[in-house]
């Protein structure tokens, strides 16, 4: 049976998360929340890329990661072990912002980033996925 990526690149995954810091869950995990947002928007259909580009920054930004770890912790979909890792992501002191980010905003993201990283390195790839999948279909709801 064939490997896939993640087993091939990063053979011994597992256990690493707990060791890393929060910024640095973040950052993988920022990367795969972007990829599978991505990939979503490309599901969508064929379009031009200047379109998929708006699609995606309006789902991968800091108010929209922001809003979707909000409505998480609001209807208790965080695990206790994710929630732990998103309150130590949302807390870690980062030394750059995005410019048009407002700073509670970007925190709240970075904590959602940190725990997409955790659970991808945790091999918990279904789990990350599941949690950017529910949390587009939260932003397309008119009251969000």
């Amino acid at each position: 049976m064939a490997q896939g990526v993640n087993e091939t690149i990063a053979p011994n995954r597992q256990n690493d998360a707990h060791q890393l810091s929060p910024l640095v869950l973040a950052y993988i995990g920022d990367a795969y929340y972007e990829m599978v947002v991505r990939t979503y928007v490309v599901s969508e259909g064929n379009m031009q890329v200047e379109k998929l580009h708006k699609k995606v920054t309006g789902i991968v930004k800091a108010s929209s990661q922001a809003a979707i770890a909000r409505y998480y912790i609001d209807t208790d979909e965080f695990t206790d072990d994710e929630l732990a890792v998103f309150k130590r992501g949302r807390n870690s002191k980062s030394h750059t912002m995005p410019k048009n980010a407002e700073p509670a905003d970007y925190r709240r993201a970075t904590g959602l980033e940190a725990v997409i990283g955790y659970l991808y390195l945790e091999g918990q790839d279904k789990r990350a996925s599941e949690l950017i999948l529910k949390g587009i279909e939260y932003l397309a709801k008119p009251d969000a």
